[in-house]
């Protein structure tokens, strides 16, 4: 399964973004493999759709669920139809590796 992390960062000690659209990158992990994949966020200026067009950057690396703070108004229908689970994790100071390590247990 892969699951998207929004991150304030590109490394594993980065902090939980509480922002999903305009999040500073999005870590995608593979349960399966382990295998990590780090993108810098191209929405985070966006004047308007950051929210939209970032489900559509993760829908395109096979993500079947979603972490992060916060997520947009319009985006719950969108992760809906696209069968795409949303996970709100309220715990700013949560680094990326003990999201990792939920997952894995």
């Amino acid at each position: 399964m892969k699951v998207a992390i929004t991150s304030t960062g590109n490394t594993i000690e980065s902090k939980l973004d509480q922002r999903f659209g305009r999040c500073a990158y999005f870590i995608i992990y593979d349960t399966k493999t382990k295998g990590m994949e780090f993108i810098p966020n191209p929405n985070i200026d966006a004047q308007e759709g950051a929210g939209p067009a970032s489900v559509q950057l993760v829908a395109s690396k096979g993500v079947t669920q979603i972490i992060s703070g916060e997520f947009g108004i319009k985006i719950k229908s969108l992760l809906d139809s696209l069968k795409i689970q949303m996970i709100i994790y309220k715990e700013p100071s949560k680094r990326i590796k003990e999201i990792i390590e939920m997952l894995n247990h």
